[in-house]
């Protein structure tokens, strides 16, 4: 595992699964100024791009990735009034319905910490230096970003 810290802030790169029920109480546990907890997880799906998925397989560039998930919750805190943020992402190999990610944020009110995960979320998935490779019934090949992707980014610019 690699991981990023600050006082506030919790981003870490894992092979390792994590658990939604200890993720949400390090966002709250001891914090009595944030009135919102908004949570994100992502998992794998069966079905992509037409295309029937037996697995997943995400690689990442060490440190690269963390220095990007970094400056992506450094733009949400410029843009939002945040608490505490996590951000977990897994790589590795992955079966279905495993989970891939999570995005979590505090926040005093549930406007900035509804906008700042989904903004994370979408900065996560065109800014992060990750690379997917889906296998498939038929075989395996890397995934291409998706246009929606990139144009969901776009509407925080």
């Amino acid at each position: 595992m690699t991981e990023a810290q600050s006082e506030a802030d919790f981003i870490a790169v894992q092979t390792d699964d994590f658990s939604l029920a200890a993720e949400y109480e390090k966002l709250s546990a001891n914090n009595s100024s944030d009135g919102a907890v908004v949570t994100f997880a992502g998992l794998v799906r069966d079905v992509n791009q037409g295309q029937c998925i037996t697995s997943l397989t995400l690689e990442h560039y060490p440190a690269m990735t963390e220095k990007a998930l970094q400056e992506i919750v450094r733009e949400a805190r410029l843009r939002w009034q945040l608490g505490r943020v996590r951000v977990i992402h897994r790589v590795g190999k992955l079966a279905l319905s495993e989970q891939i990610v999570f995005v979590g944020v505090s926040s005093r009110h549930r406007g900035d910490a509804f906008a700042a995960c989904e903004f994370i979320m979408d900065y996560l998935k065109t800014r992060a230096p990750f690379w997917k490779k889906e296998q498939t019934e038929n075989g395996e090949h890397w995934v291409e970003a998706k246009t929606s992707d990139q144009q969901k980014a776009q509407q925080w610019k």
